[in-house]
């Protein structure tokens, strides 16, 4: 038995392998090529983009708001440090982000200029001859002639007038229109990648800041000098910003005075003088919201605005410590403004201020509040810290945060120390510590300066997409047939038409075309 089974086993051949043969190196890069530039994975893509934004608008973000992150982390001592992992506070710059990105640019790529040359080949290609029985297509009529005559020419023209491509072939006309509705579809997606050039350009050569100015002091467009400043990746510094410098000369704030709206912001003006290089005469412009300044391919925008109270802090030895305008920020629709004041050369002890500057105060149930945004009732309400002076350490610290850590809260009479003063009034500080005297005070305008060079790229891909959705949803590609030939005798014309797309109207239109064909001969019966 062994012995005849060895004799079919050599009779047969060697044993094939089973299951499918392997791709191989270049295989697997066809196949993933495929895949990724296939529409399916561009939604995918698209779809992860729009989701990978989310978190941008959810978690502080360090360009915008580094004193935020540094709260967040600080509240949340797990949560945090895996949100920095995961690239979370600069969700744009992230490598995961990023990699979506060019994922859906090169897709798109890939989506795009394979569909052309087969929609270049379909445009140049000529409308198709009938099929054999134009009788099981959607539309069709059938009608009886005593003599062909001229049905072709008339047929022709007919066809051409509905903007039909026409085509002539042995005693019958072949029709074709709505090569629109794929150029639409191409445009749509070519117009997403102009999109995304538009946006990759503006992050690589773009930048963006925002910096505070109080009234009556200027601005030059130096990375110094921003509060904070984003810049592209490909910005080098200095040299790429516009040598321009500003002056914030006067801001006027108009606000409802009565109704039920009373308080609500109805107007903001500032008056700047600027020049757009240093050797260039000065000139005015008024600057209000959604009215941007422009120059040199930036813009000047103005984003919000507060009080800055004048204050003079003298130490315990009698010299000036602190002299000029310290930005308090809102922290409510009446302006209600939280700062702090910092003395940290007033000697024998530092000093330092925390408390509210209220433009129309009241003494309420709950303490001193705001009641109205503008600066009918001003006053200052602080409380003092003093400590030891320490050495300076380089270290960056936040001029609207008070560290107090280090330092004591004044007491009298058993008693937490505060302060409340009307412009022009003084207060000495317990125990021969100083003084501090509230000058005035002055507004301040927060500024953003932007340079976003593929924004109009951009809004021409978004342009063009809303152009080509409206080609793809609106055009019908249609072909039409008419065909004459002779059937027991009988001249018979036929006339069948087909929606390449949603069918809307076919046999409305193969009606038309039929009506205008039978006075071009005798008619003698219509056949369904």
């Amino acid at each position: 038995m062994t012995e005849i089974k060895d004799r079919i086993a050599a009779a047969s051949g060697p044993e094939e392998p089973s299951g499918p043969p392997a791709l191989g190196l270049v295989g697997w890069l066809r196949w993933t090529w495929r895949q990724l530039t296939s529409m399916k994975t561009a939604l995918v893509l698209l779809f992860l983009l729009a989701l990978g934004a989310v978190p941008g608008s959810l978690v502080p973000q360090t360009p915008i708001d580094p004193i935020k992150v540094s709260d967040f982390l600080a509240a949340h001592k797990t949560l945090g440090p895996l949100y920095d992992k995961l690239g979370l506070f600069d969700v744009y710059k992230s490598a995961w982000f990023s990699a979506i990105y060019l994922l859906l640019f090169i897709s798109l790529i890939g989506c795009v200029v394979p569909r052309l040359s087969v929609y270049v080949k379909g445009l140049r290609a000529r409308p198709p001859k009938p099929p054999r029985n134009l009788n099981r297509l959607p539309g069709y009529q059938r009608f009886e002639l005593a003599e062909a005559g001229d049905v072709i020419e008339v047929a022709t023209r007919e066809l051409r007038k509905r903007r039909f491509r026409v085509q002539s072939y042995d005693g019958a006309v072949g029709a074709e229109r709505g090569y629109l509705r794929e150029a639409g579809n191409l445009l749509f997606h070519f117009s997403l990648i102009l999109a995304l050039v538009g946006v990759a350009w503006g992050s690589l050569f773009g930048y963006r800041g925002t910096v505070l100015v109080v009234v009556g002091n200027g601005f030059s467009n130096s990375v110094a000098q921003y509060d904070d400043f984003t810049p592209g990746r490909a910005f080098s510094g200095d040299d790429d910003l516009p040598p321009f410098s500003l002056t914030v000369k006067d801001f006027e704030a108009k606000f409802q005075e009565d109704g039920p709206q009373k308080g609500a912001a109805r107007e903001f003006k500032a008056q700047l003088d600027y020049q757009q290089t240093p050797d260039a005469p000065e000139k005015s412009y008024l600057l209000e919201v959604n009215h941007p300044l422009k120059l040199d391919g930036s813009s000047v925008y103005l984003l919000g605005h507060g009080y800055a109270p004048r204050v003079t802090v003298k130490d315990g030895q009698g010299n000036v410590a602190f002299s000029g305008p310290a930005p308090f920020l809102p922290q409510d629709s009446n302006f209600s403004s939280f700062g702090v004041i910092k003395a940290p050369d007033a000697r024998p002890e530092t000093l330092g201020f925390e408390g509210f500057f209220l433009p129309t105060a009241y003494i309420g149930p709950n303490g001193p509040v705001s009641v109205f945004p503008d600066d009918l009732n001003p006053e200052l309400v602080m409380t003092g810290y003093y400590g030891r002076p320490r050495p300076e350490t380089g270290k960056p610290e936040s001029v609207y945060q008070l560290d107090k850590s280090k330092l004591t809260q004044f007491q009298q009479n058993g008693d937490k120390w505060r302060l409340q003063l009307a412009p022009g009034q003084s207060a000495q500080l317990p125990d021969k510590a100083g003084s501090i005297t509230f000058d005035g005070y002055s507004r301040w305008v927060k500024l953003q300066i932007s340079h976003t060079p593929g924004t109009g790229l951009a809004l021409a891909g978004i342009s063009l997409a809303i152009l080509g959705l409206m080609g793809s949803l609106f055009v019908h590609p249609r072909r039409t047939w008419v065909r004459v030939r002779e059937e027991d005798g009988r001249t018979v014309v036929e006339v069948a038409g087909l929606d390449r797309g949603p069918e809307r109207g076919l046999g409305d239109e193969i009606q038309a075309i039929t009506t205008a064909l039978k006075p071009a001969s005798s008619s003698t019966q219509e056949q369904p």
